[in-house]
């Protein structure tokens, strides 16, 4: 906990750790800057977490928005705190279910064959990266994609549930790339755009295939044949912007 004064009012930051997502703890990296007028115009608040993506981050930042809202002209970081511990869980959860489509079937007529989208910022040693994402997939018998378009990378995976939480873990924990100074490194630039049961109209992958569009509209047309143009009109423009 450190405070700091400033002209333009105050800031501190909170680390707090919350418990019950996923059996791991959260920690939670809270900065709130409370302008003059605080408490009767809200406090700007940011939110940074290792265990959760961007798109997570966000999403607490605005939930925590539209409770202070509730609270304006009283004293409300310390509610805030409170309520983002009890709530954290259905906050998360309701974000890793926005890309579920719409219709589920009912349980036991699939499977059980997952989908997971990922997104990674970039490929120091390419090669070598290719490699190991196609020798990961084949050994957990994942079909799917691995997409390069101008700066864009996304990996389109299908299979198992058990195997795609197990690429998962080897994608964040093995030393997949280098750094700037060529030392092996960690993947710590990769979002989870989607994670989601494969449904009746999407058609599976028969392969794991590495391929390179020149434009947005190639990389559209692989998600349309596979039945996943929802899948890409939702997570995909974002990044092409």
């Amino acid at each position: 906990f450190s405070c700091f004064p400033e002209t333009h009012g105050i800031s501190f930051r909170i680390q707090i750790s919350v418990k019950e997502l996923l059996d791991t703890d959260v920690l939670l990296k809270l900065l709130f800057h409370l302008p003059v007028n605080y408490p009767s115009t809200l406090p700007d608040i940011s939110v940074n977490s290792d265990q959760l993506t961007r798109a997570q981050c966000m999403d607490v930042k605005e939930k925590l928005l539209e409770q202070a809202k509730k609270h304006l002209s009283e004293p409300m970081v310390h509610d805030l705190i409170l309520w983002i511990q009890q709530h954290l869980k259905d906050v998360i959860k309701q974000s890793a279910t926005v890309c579920n489509e719409k219709t589920t079937l009912p349980k036991g007529t699939e499977d059980g064959i997952w989908m997971l989208l990922l997104h990674l910022d970039h490929m120091r040693a390419k090669a070598k990266y290719v490699k190991t994402v196609e020798k990961w997939a084949s050994n957990l018998r994942l079909t799917g994609r691995l997409m390069f378009m101008g700066k864009i990378i996304l990996i389109l995976l299908q299979g198992d549930r058990s195997s795609i939480k197990e690429y998962l873990i080897l994608q964040k924990t093995s030393k997949v790339d280098v750094d700037s100074s060529g030392k092996k490194c960690k993947e710590k630039m990769m979002r989870v755009l989607c994670e989601t049961e494969v449904q009746s109209q999407h058609k599976r992958f028969q392969t794991f295939e590495v391929k390179e569009y020149s434009a947005p509209e190639e990389l559209q047309k692989e998600f349309e044949t596979a039945g996943l143009t929802t899948l890409f009109s939702e997570f995909v423009p974002p990044l092409l912007k």
